[in-house]
């Protein structure tokens, strides 16, 4: 049966907060490509378009985690109360989940057509590689490849993709831009996997955490995932002797900060806390969130050398 208020309930519980991810991370791509001068309305549609995409990934996610986890008589034993919990408690059914999933893919493909018209074919490509991602990212997700998955689509797919709507043109620069910043949203969806190991491995969901075998060696990963984002985003300050995003740097503190809530979390006597379990996952999306302001912040401070000052500042 599906109704109105289920259809809302679904829309309310798409996981906004993790939009941080989508909103920065094309806040950064938008910034780099004005200094290329960009077009604008290219860059908003294009936003608005992954914005989209990225929520009925979440609801995929959900629909598949529903239909296959809770099939287990002890899913409650092992699963936080919050996962799915608008599903378990009946206040929207899989069929008003499946038409928020069907109209979250609609806007983003009827945005990606008018940018097909807006700035070329090539659009078309990456509109149909970011839907191919998103319908199959439960897939992904269940032989430990979603943060391959999710580094695809959030890190070249998106900032070439949108790079390339704005000044019709591909760069090198902001691939390399991309890969910094999508360490950081992998980073999001690796403490995600963390936080469900449990969860996760009831329900067959071969997650790369899960690969590891081992919790304290899926712990030590987490590291490897945060340093590669800022060896990337040296690498870019370098290349494009643009020094104001390494700004992003200082973003590391809260790294430390987050690898110690997670260890909390995942202790014996506390890892199914349920308020814990949203704080934490919070959390992450504000580390990224905060990694790709201040790398933003660079990138608006370069904008105005280039196009302000008469001679550009060497640092």
């Amino acid at each position: 049966m599906i109704s109105i208020k289920g259809i809302l309930c679904v829309v309310k519980n798409s996981r906004w907060y993790s939009s941080d991810m989508t909103i920065f991370s094309c806040l950064v791509c938008f910034l780099y490509a004005l200094g290329a001068k960009g077009d604008v309305i290219n860059g908003i549609l294009a936003f608005i378009g992954i914005l989209f995409a990225h929520m009925a990934t979440n609801l995929f996610d959900d629909y598949f985690d529903y239909k296959v986890l809770f099939q287990n008589p002890r899913a409650s034993e092992f699963t936080p109360e919050v996962k799915c919990d608008y599903l378990r408690k009946n206040f929207a059914t899989l069929k008003d989940l499946l038409v928020v999933i069907c109209l979250y893919c609609l806007t983003a493909l009827c945005i990606g057509g008018v940018l097909v018209l807006r700035a070329g074919v090539p659009v078309l490509w990456f509109a149909l590689i970011g839907g191919a991602i998103v319908l199959a990212y439960p897939m992904f997700s269940r032989i430990g490849l979603s943060e391959v998955a999710v580094g695809i689509a959030f890190g070249p797919l998106l900032f070439e993709g949108m790079y390339y709507v704005m000044t019709k043109s591909f760069s090198v620069g902001v691939m390399i831009l991309g890969l910094s910043v999508v360490m950081f949203t992998i980073g999001v969806m690796y403490v995600h996997t963390l936080l469900d190991y449990e969860s996760d491995s009831a329900a067959g969901k071969y997650t790369f955490a899960l690969r590891l075998n081992n919790k304290d060696r899926a712990y030590k990963f987490f590291w490897i995932i945060y340093i590669l984002g800022y060896i990337f985003l040296i690498i870019f300050s370098f290349l494009e002797k643009n020094y104001f995003p390494l700004a992003g740097l200082f973003s590391f503190p809260l790294i430390i900060t987050l690898y110690k809530a997670v260890i909390g979390y995942n202790s014996p006597e506390n890892y199914m806390r349920d308020v814990a379990y949203l704080r934490v996952l919070k959390s992450s999306t504000r580390v990224m969130a905060f990694f790709a302001f201040l790398v933003a912040v660079g990138l608006f401070f370069n904008l105005l050398v280039k196009f302000y000052l008469p001679e550009p500042i060497v640092i």
